[in-house]
């Protein structure tokens, strides 16, 4: 399981030209998700993404966690996170779960998270062709694999 977690001052999906969802201060967490993938990876990621210090303190020094700030968290799904690239110039995704498992090991994930972090974690829509807007804080991107 691979999470790319961003510092956000604020961040959107829209689908279909309609706002879906939307944050402020916080995070934003793509996910990606493969078949090896169990629930100790989402109770791995969900209580290291909960209590990852990435907020200044008062003394400008990352030392607060999303919780610690009272932050918004968005998550949302993203195959592409397993892209291939070592042959040619397609990416390969067959490393990406296919969506009859993805799609209740991100329930889980989801669910994990709220139930974690005290928060409503908004989302993406599953599988739809979504825009995301956001604006990263910092610049502050952090990837995480469970795996590794």
């Amino acid at each position: 399981m691979r999470a790319l977690i961003q510092r956000v001052s604020q961040s959107s999906v829209t689908v279909n030209n309609t706002l879906h969802s939307k944050i402020g201060k916080g995070l934003l967490i793509l996910l990606g998700i493969e078949d090896a993938d169990t629930d100790a990876d989402i109770d791995l990621l969900t209580g290291k993404i909960v209590h990852l210090r990435i907020f200044d303190d008062q003394n400008g020094i990352m030392n607060h966690s999303v919780s610690d700030i009272d932050g918004e968290i968005m998550l949302v799904s993203q195959f592409t996170l397993y892209a291939n690239t070592k042959k040619g110039n397609r990416p390969s995704y067959i490393g990406a779960s296919k969506p009859d498992f993805a799609r209740p090991m991100y329930e889980k994930f989801h669910q994990m998270l709220e139930s974690k972090s005290g928060k409503t974690v908004r989302t993406g829509i599953f599988g739809a062709d979504m825009q995301i807007t956001l604006t990263n804080d910092g610049p502050v991107t952090i990837w995480i694999d469970s795996k590794v």
